[in-house]
């Protein structure tokens, strides 16, 4: 199997491909929810109400679409405890501390250029 095999580069990610699975994965970590899920959790551990409560406005439907797509990629741990009632933690894993970072970089430049940006906005 040479190195140029849709196997090898499935493994590497093309991104522009339309049936390379990176996109999935680029999906749950660009997705609005997916993003604050990534920053809250990059502050530590947290249970799914802590992280509803801080996230403004995403449904518990979301929210656990959210996680469980994040999981899946192996960038959210989830911990379920076994006590009355059912208590469970989520926490980054380090590919979720990696990816948390990136986008978290992301997040903070959007925020110190939101005035300009607002102000283009307006302008246009």
């Amino acid at each position: 199997m040479t190195e140029h095999s849709f196997q090898a580069q499935a493994r590497r990610g093309e991104l522009m491909h339309a049936d390379c699975p990176s996109r999935e994965v680029l999906k749950h970590v660009t997705s609005r929810w997916g993003v604050l899920v990534l920053v809250i959790l990059s502050g530590g551990m947290h249970r799914f109400s802590d992280l509803r409560r801080k996230i403004g406005g995403v449904s518990e439907k979301m929210l656990a679409q959210t996680l469980q797509g994040l999981e899946g990629d192996g960038l959210v741990l989830r911990t379920s405890l076994p006590v009355v009632p059912p208590h469970v933690e989520y926490r980054l894993t380090p590919w979720g501390e990696e990816a948390a970072a990136l986008v978290g970089n992301l997040a903070d430049w959007i925020e110190r250029t939101l005035p300009q940006i607002m102000a283009h906005r307006e302008s246009a």
